[in-house]
């Protein structure tokens, strides 16, 4: 082999490793509540193109080694045929991010999306066009419109949780899939009026300028707290019990908030883990603020923490 091909074998490997894909995903489809009138065979594919479309789309224009793909997680459950081709499901989103010095792995996202509508044909291709996200058919393209969000909202979470407002960029992508999303009579979660926890508001929440103590919070939380637990334990637990503040001023004067259930959702046993070693000032200050913020896990905290 000349040594033209060998620059040239080299420079394609190193352009492929360059650009390799951000997201470890995995998705899961289940229709065991879908009737036996219906070829199970279809959401076989399905979940193999979906795990396709999610793991080798490129999401960025950033390099990521194999070790620093996010871990994500996407459950699917078909509820009901609302005609032929034509589902309704639930989505449950969950993705972590490692924690610096350890092999324990922290929660960036949590949630049970409810409303779910889509259209399917076999071997129908998958795809997303940030440019023109409707498509031609709004059912059809409602499915990848939502997983396309999920990973635009899952990297804004992993990069603001390295950086400050490091995930700006990402949240810009999710809006605008909000903003051109598909629309149809079953069709719902991408408006304001839909609900008050829905795909708009988690991105309302995070893009809106009068909310930007929050990415202060997801910075601390991660970076300045989790990350330092190992080697500087006391000054983690001063950070995030800064961000608690910070997410507890926040609440007060905005009430009602999604963005702070969605956050502490499934944090308390970490929250717990961090506090029940701290001093006797920072134990009764966190438990006092966690029974505000979180509050069905309040007596955990007050029994737990104290």
């Amino acid at each position: 082999m000349n040594k033209k091909n060998i620059i040239l074998i080299v420079s394609l490997m190193v352009s492929v490793y360059s650009f390799s894909q951000e997201l470890q995903a995995r998705i899961s489809v289940n229709a065991s509540r879908v009737n036996s009138s219906i070829d199970k065979k279809v959401f076989v594919t399905l979940q193999s193109q979906l795990n396709n479309f999610l793991n080798n789309r490129k999401w960025t224009n950033d390099k990521f080694e194999a070790n620093e793909k996010i871990e994500c997680s996407f459950l699917l459950n078909i509820e009901s045929v609302v005609d032929a081709n034509t589902y309704k499901a639930s989505l449950i989103v969950q993705a972590a991010r490692p924690v610096y010095n350890s092999s324990y792995k922290a929660a960036l996202i949590n949630f049970q999306d409810p409303d779910i509508a889509f259209k399917y044909i076999e071997f129908q291709p998958i795809d997303f066009s940030d440019n023109r996200v409707q498509g031609t058919d709004a059912l059809a393209a409602n499915l990848t419109a939502c997983l396309a969000y999920y990973a635009y909202m899952i990297l804004g979470l992993d990069y603001d949780s390295f950086s400050p407002k490091g995930g700006d960029a990402f949240y810009q992508k999710a809006l605008n899939v909000v903003n051109n999303a598909p629309e149809g009579s079953n069709i719902s979660g991408w408006r304001a009026f839909d609900g008050l926890r829905n795909r708009y508001w988690m991105n309302e929440n995070l893009i809106n300028s009068r909310n930007n103590i929050l990415h202060d919070v997801v910075y601390s939380y991660y970076r300045a707290a989790l990350d330092k637990m190992y080697d500087a334990e006391k000054e983690a637990r001063t950070n995030m019990l800064q961000a608690l503040t910070q997410l507890d001023a926040f609440n007060k004067e905005t009430p009602n908030t999604m963005f702070v259930q969605f956050f502490l959702q499934t944090k308390a046993d970490e929250l717990i883990g961090v506090f029940k070693n701290g001093t006797s000032d920072e134990k009764s200050k966190a438990a006092d603020m966690l029974s505000r913020l979180d509050v069905g896990n309040s007596l955990r905290y007050k029994q737990e923490i104290r």
